[in-house]
């Protein structure tokens, strides 16, 4: 009798062990919507360095489904497709999805906000990661920092803009918080997929374009249209983002979850060291092949007015909701605090070495 116990006993406990076991080695194939397109550097690039990290550091047990915007045919909607469970996660960029859920466009830049390394002290050490939780968690989503640009040029365009007055009635594209202030300057703002940019400068659909930074902008050939390339005040800090749909967060056991938080910050990271080798590469390159094209700087009266017009509407986004203005006056004080630091330290440096 007590063997026979014993033996049921034994029965049971190789049963939980081996439940346990399955348990422990239990998969889970995450399905991913970008924003790009497909074969796209650098920002394509990220998401597949961030699953191929996972998958190894996860023995395999977590694998991934990266469909580019020629699959899924939403460019603009990963904010959608996640939210409605058709994907489990997103590569995409917060100001896109400004007219759904404003408060969304603060976490990928500002114009004349922070640059990129600031951008992500405030983000890990300045209170950014709890906004943005406050913002994407009532829809049943989580954001996390999913790569940044550094900082972006102003754009191009096929006449030099000499005054306020040329801004006046330019077809432009660029997206976010930065369109809205060239539309209080006349601009006529438009938001184009990627895919489709070069086609609209080439047909003149419009008259300029902003996109990213000589690191993706060589590839697209805007420079055999457009002559004159502008820096940049619009997007000192670009920050693409992983959106995860919380439900498919919650399935995933404490370890996965924690290797895939580690994986999305070191691949954000690496997006942004590449980001900076890239456009050396590809300025160096264009302007030895194309000698042609003009870098410029917008003029002082254009920046103050670019200046003014962002400052009026930060401060009636404040005016008109709770949430923002907590968001804008943390990055606000955070940029008071550390910029400090930038200028006494590579602002200085690079002044000083200006003659070299």
């Amino acid at each position: 009798m007590i063997l026979q116990k014993l033996s049921r006993i034994a029965f049971v406990l190789v049963l939980a062990t081996a439940s346990s076991s399955l348990v422990a080695q239990e998969t889970f194939t995450i399905r991913l919507a970008e924003t790009w397109g497909p074969n796209s550097p650098i920002l394509g690039e990220t998401p597949r360095n961030m699953a191929a990290m996972a998958e190894k550091m996860s023995g395999g047990r977590l694998k991934f489904r990266i469909d580019s915007s020629n699959k899924h045919k939403a460019p603009f909607g990963i904010f959608d497709l996640v939210k409605g469970g058709q994907y489990d996660m997103g590569h995409t960029a917060s100001y896109y999805y400004k007219g759904s859920i404003p408060n969304a466009m603060y976490f990928t830049t500002v114009p004349f906000g922070m640059i990129a390394q600031e951008q992500y002290a405030w983000f890990y050490h300045g209170g950014g990661m709890e906004l943005m939780e406050k913002v994407y968690r009532p829809h049943g989503l989580l954001s996390f920092p999913g790569g940044n640009t550094g900082n972006q040029m102003g754009g191009w365009f096929r006449d030099e803009i000499e005054s306020v007055d040329d801004l006046d009635g330019l077809k432009m594209r660029t997206p976010g918080f930065a369109g809205e202030v060239m539309s209080e300057l006349g601009v006529a703002v438009t938001n184009i997929p990627p895919g489709e940019l070069y086609s609209a400068l080439e047909k003149g659909t419009i008259d300029a374009l902003e996109w990213v930074g000589p690191a993706l902008d060589f590839n697209m050939g805007f420079h055999q249209i457009a002559k004159y390339y502008y820096s940049g005040w619009q997007e000192p800090g670009a920050e693409v983002q992983f959106l995860i749909n919380k439900k498919t967060w919650d399935k995933l056991p404490a370890e996965l979850q924690e290797i895939l938080r580690v994986s999305m910050r070191t691949a954000a990271y690496d997006m942004y060291t590449q980001s900076t080798h890239e456009s050396g590469v590809a300025w160096d390159r264009m302007k030895e092949d194309y000698p042609d094209v003009t870098h410029k700087t917008f003029p002082p009266e254009v920046i103050e007015a670019l200046r003014e017009a962002t400052n009026k509407l930060l401060a009636e986004e404040a005016e008109k909701d709770e949430l923002a203005r907590e968001i804008i006056n943390s990055q606000r004080d955070y940029l008071k605090q550390v910029r400090q630091w930038t200028n006494i330290s590579d602002k200085a440096y690079l002044n000083s070495i200006s003659g070299e």
